[in-house]
């Protein structure tokens, strides 16, 4: 396992995150199973675990926290808020009364006093960043959070939110946890550039793309990964975006293949090159995935695979760019650029 620091916290962090979204219902994932992931995860080096509360609605927190009783020191651990918890319209955002309340949720959940990380799962546009900050900063210096940050936020929320922080003398965002993948590049050209601007630490999360890098879709087969039963639209091969990803994927099988790697080991070699990039989440569901994730803890991609893959895939082009959740919504709906 390869470590790094993320971003200037002085904080050291395993190159592979263990991301909890599958734990629980999602999932389909019990407390057994989930306790043996993170015993092989972290005897594997892995030293960061990811969490959001409104995984499985708070079901994941839970299981995560009896998964690491007994060694929280040794883990660096990270959750989430903001998005929807319930239909009660204030159980959500990034508002000072929610982010307030639900930590206290996560805290109990997790079965801990603070965590590392706490990160804003979206951006909120009904909030100003004053006021997000400013709960946050506050309830760092209570000592129930160590640091702070972000979860696919535009590039320019990011910057808004570091110049809200200098102006108003309040503690800064020092991580953003985009999606990024060979299939998904898209913040190579505006993101990734404000992260090294401003010394963010980076987590990747769907760095295997939705399971397109995983193995397990490829050409000639029928698609039966759990994602693609969550989310048949996504697999459509009728949709000519889903036929350009798997025709991506099978020219990427034969650069993995003369490399000696499996996809897996050049989906996640891939995120993990890019030098704003701080570690890649891995979301295993059963012990086997995350074994096969596992292989890829060393793996360092050469130059020429690299040219390889960006002759498949350009720098900065996103494969399915209507899946973001980070696109500006005028690029997805033409009314909001046209002027009635």
């Amino acid at each position: 396992m390869q470590y790094r620091m993320l971003g200037r916290t002085g904080v050291q962090v395993s190159t592979l995150v263990l991301g909890a979204m599958n734990f629980g219902k999602l999932g389909r994932t019990t407390q057994e199973e989930a306790t043996a992931i993170v015993d092989a995860a972290l005897e594997a080096g892995i030293n960061l675990i990811d969490t959001a509360d409104m995984y499985s609605q708070g079901e994941s927190e839970e299981l995560v926290g009896r998964a690491i009783a007994g060694r929280r020191d040794d883990i660096v651990l990270a959750t989430k808020a903001g998005m929807p918890m319930g239909d009660e319209r204030n159980h959500r955002g990034a508002s000072r009364r929610w982010l307030v309340t639900e930590l206290d949720s996560s805290l109990r959940r997790l079965g801990v006093d603070h965590v590392d990380l706490y990160q804003i799962h979206r951006w909120d546009p009904t909030t100003s960043d004053e006021e997000t900050l400013s709960a946050l900063t506050d309830l760092q210096r209570a000592g129930k959070i160590r640091y702070f940050g972000s979860s696919t936020f535009p590039a320019y929320r990011l910057v808004q939110a570091e110049w809200a922080a200098r102006e108003h003398r309040l503690g800064r965002y020092v991580t953003e946890q985009p999606s990024y993948s060979i299939l998904q590049r898209g913040i190579e050209a505006h993101v990734l550039p404000v992260t090294e601007q401003y010394g963010l630490g980076v987590l990747a999360w769907s760095p295997l793309a939705s399971g397109w890098l995983s193995g397990a879709v490829r050409a000639g087969q029928q698609i039966t990964t759990s994602r693609s039963a969550l989310l048949p639209e996504r697999f459509d091969l009728g949709n000519p975006a889903n036929q350009a990803r798997l025709d991506a994927v099978e020219r990427l099988a034969t650069v993995a293949d003369e490399a000696g790697l499996t996809l897996i080991q050049l989906a996640l070699g891939f995120v993990t090159a890019h030098p704003a990039v701080t570690s890649a989440i891995i979301g295993p569901r059963t012990i086997e995935h995350l074994r096969a994730q596992l292989a890829a803890a060393d793996t360092v991609l050469s130059a020429d695979v690299l040219d390889a893959i960006d002759a498949i895939v350009a720098p900065g082009v996103d494969l399915a760019a209507h899946e973001k959740f980070d696109t500006p919504p005028a690029l997805l709906d033409p009314s909001r650029r046209r002027r009635r």
